[in-house]
């Protein structure tokens, strides 16, 4: 994201220390335990959340507030994904619905280094309401109808986070179109290996991915015959594989808007009828298409909504995460069932500072000033660490008076407290940074580290929620109580799911650990997904109990509080035997280093052949320039990575680090090698949720592991 905040900063904190003293002693004498409801909170915080059906320590552990029997759907009769959306039409008729900003002009603009980076300067939001938004989803559900798009055939859309995606999505829920979803950044081959997978013979996607990723996949999928732009652009249909349609989304609606094809009966999709195939990034080998009925993904995201207090037409939601990903498509959908503004944004545009925001004009966030937002922690930790980058480049007094009010908000917050003045003297701009009116933002993905979490509690003023679940569970699975204030957990189980651990002997959890019980998650409910799509071989992790509830086997090793909440402590792929026996975790030792100034991403690597482990670490160019500065090592950004006495700056880094958390000695990585080339999707060693896809990052440093294992 790339905040840029020192003028923020300092704007802030130029006052003087006197009124420290004033701070301070209004905040110590004032009643804001009762002005702020903390004892409400309190109660809330520490209360017991879920508790084992059976009695017994592995569970299953289901929330206190659904005890009987586990919630299904929200809206009574609202079963399918249609009657969802035709409901929140009726409901909301001309509130705003989906918006877009306009793009003014764009420029180039050459960096020092000779690359060239397009800059945009883009208008206000552009709405459209729930009816036009309604007519809009019966002309393209029509046209693609007329195009011969069939029922219960299974239809891809392969396109960036936009407006135009959901718009696709609500009119293939309507005429029950299964809808088959590709990352924007999945490689070429496993694109074409889900296409030719599930057969489809219409695919959805932007004039941009059409050019420059599916030009070369399209001879290699014979049975798709149309292929749908969703952009106002010209492209040209020369070059492509005979037999193949180009339509852009505009004609499609003007097919659909014919008498002819307007009248024709819909189809409507029954609650155990397919929705979507999601094909999953993987961390390893080929996607995975996991099948998702109606009815698992309207018992998800009733279990989602019921953590999200006030969810409602006074809210703006800013959509910027992959819509491929569930968690961002169940986030939209039940946005749009409650009413919610949806105003669509990137990574590359969230902020005034990010990296095609034009210098001067205003990112997404400032002008939509959105009051829900979901984040990876990846996200949240760049943010964190940019912010606080600029905290120790202000002189004496100013660096004094934010880490006093820091420290000050972090001990009340960690009390069930609030500091209102010093969210007013102190934070009111920083919140601003992300449009200023963000009343709750939620985590998914991976592990959120504590340190970040405090971070985006203290300086944003907002409460910050973590969710674990999987494609396999409809993303729903636990997500934190507003009023908690714990962190590392990643909450009690939601109200239409329950959690259940199974001994794991070999990586050494069980039941009957102290103080609490581990072992291995299992989710079930009405939430968990079909399985995979014709895929026999992969489904051993699902399984129907004597009941008839399904379950899935997650492969994260959780550990349960008396509270009923949950925490992740390891996953079993990620831990490694090392040659002397030793079980290390690469998960717990990444999200522990992570946190290092000098670090932005990190990969652990062992084997069992080895006593010891290694990192591949993607180093903070500012920090790391900073440092060779200060040690007369001169050169480019590559030359400065491969230095030797770099790679020992940053080792001593880690090993700082490693002692403050205690971590193992054998935990410890003992060698690293720093990466001059950021990890991202588009260079396939991170998945779109920004997890680490480990086989590819051994497979593109394997010269440097050999190096460091002595092999060379």
């Amino acid at each position: 994201m790339g905040l840029q905040v020192d003028s923020v900063l300092q704007s802030i904190l130029l006052f003087p220390i006197h009124l420290v003293v004033w701070l301070y002693s209004v905040v110590s004498f004032l009643p804001w335990y009762y002005m702020t409801s903390a004892g409400e909170r309190k109660a809330l915080s520490t209360r017991v959340k879920a508790r084992s059906t059976s009695g017994l320590a592995e569970g299953p552990y289901r929330c206190v507030d659904q005890f009987e029997c586990l919630a299904k759907e929200d809206l009574p009769g609202k079963d399918t994904l249609d009657k969802l959306f035709d409901y929140a039409v009726q409901r909301f008729g001309e509130a705003d619905c989906l918006g877009t900003r306009e793009i003014l002009s764009e420029e180039n603009e050459i960096q020092p280094t000779g690359k060239v980076f397009k800059k945009l300067i883009l208008g206000g939001y552009r709405w459209l309401s729930y009816n036009e938004m309604d007519s809009v989803v019966s002309q393209f559900g029509c046209g693609l109808a007329a195009l011969g798009q069939q029922p219960k055939s299974t239809i891809a859309i392969f396109c960036e986070t936009r407006a135009e995606w959901m718009i696709t999505a609500q009119a293939c829920f309507r005429r029950n179109f299964p809808l088959v979803t590709f990352y924007a950044t999945l490689g070429e081959e496993a694109i074409a290996f889900g296409l030719n997978e599930t057969g489809v013979t219409h695919l959805v996607t932007s004039s941009e991915l059409l050019e420059t990723r599916l030009k070369n996949v399209l001879p290699n999928t014979p049975k798709l015959k149309h292929v749908i732009f969703v952009d106002q652009k010209k492209v040209s249909t020369d070059g492509y594989a005979a037999g193949i349609s180009i339509h852009s989304m505009e004609a499609v609606l003007e097919l659909g808007k014919l008498p002819e094809n307007e009248g024709k009966a819909i189809v409507k999709p029954k609650p155990s009828d397919l929705a979507v195939v999601m094909y999953t990034s993987g961390s390893t080998g080929r996607p995975k298409g996991v099948m998702i009925v109606h009815r698992n993904l309207i018992a998800g995201m009733t279990g989602q909504c019921e953590r999200i207090p006030g969810l409602g037409p006074n809210d703006t939601y800013i959509a910027y995460l992959p819509l491929a990903h569930v968690l961002e498509m169940t986030a939209e959908i039940s946005c749009v069932t409650y009413g919610c503004r949806i105003g669509y944004s990137s990574p590359q545009t969230l902020s005034d500072q990010s990296t095609k925001i034009k210098k001067g004009s205003k990112g997404d966030s400032s002008v939509l000033r959105p009051t829900v937002m979901a984040a990876v922690p990846e996200i949240m930790d760049r943010i964190s660490k940019n912010v606080m980058s600029k905290v120790q480049e202000m002189n004496f007094i100013q660096k004094t008076l934010f880490t006093l009010g820091y420290k000050y908000k972090l001990g009340q917050i960690k009390n069930g407290y609030d500091a209102p003045i010093c969210n007013a003297l102190l934070f009111r701009k920083v919140k601003k940074l992300l449009g200023g009116r963000v009343r709750m933002m939620l985590s998914g993905g991976a592990p959120l580290s504590p340190a970040t979490q405090r971070f985006m509690n203290v300086c944003f003023c907002c409460p910050v929620g973590q969710g674990y679940g999987l494609t396999e569970t409809c993303g729903a699975g636990t997500i934190t109580e507003v009023a908690d204030i714990s962190t590392g957990r990643v909450g009690a189980p939601l109200i239409c799911c329950e959690v259940k651990l199974r001994d794991w002997a070999e990586g050494g959890y069980t039941s009957k650990d102290k103080p609490n019980p581990r072992g291995e998650i299992l989710i079930g409910g009405p939430n968990v997904t079909m399985g995979y799509y014709r895929n026999e071989s992969k489904n051993q992790d699902f399984f129907v109990d004597e009941k008839g509830q399904r379950w899935f086997c997650t492969g994260d090793v959780g550990e349960v509080y008396p509270d009923g909440c949950l925490q992740i402590v390891d996953r079993k792929k990620d831990l490694v035997k090392l040659q002397a026996g030793e079980y290390v975790s690469l998960g717990k030792v990444e999200s522990a280093l992570k946190n290092g100034l000098l670090i932005d991403n990190i990969c652990a690597y062992a084997n069992s052949e080895q006593n010891y482990v290694i990192s591949f670490v993607v180093p903070n160019q500012k920090k790391l320039t900073e440092l060779a500065k200060q040690r007369n090592i001169e050169g480019s950004w590559e030359e400065i990575c491969t230095h030797p006495e770099m790679e020992r700056e940053v080792l001593k880094e880690i090993k700082a680090v490693a002692a403050n958390i205690k971590l193992q000695r054998f935990e410890i990585p003992v060698k690293v090698h720093l990466s001059p080339e950021p990890w991202t999707p588009e260079t396939g060693l991170v998945t779109d949720a920004f997890k680490l896809r480990r086989k590819e990052i051994k497979n593109h440093y394997l010269p440097q592991i050999e190096r460091m294992y002595g092999r060379n």
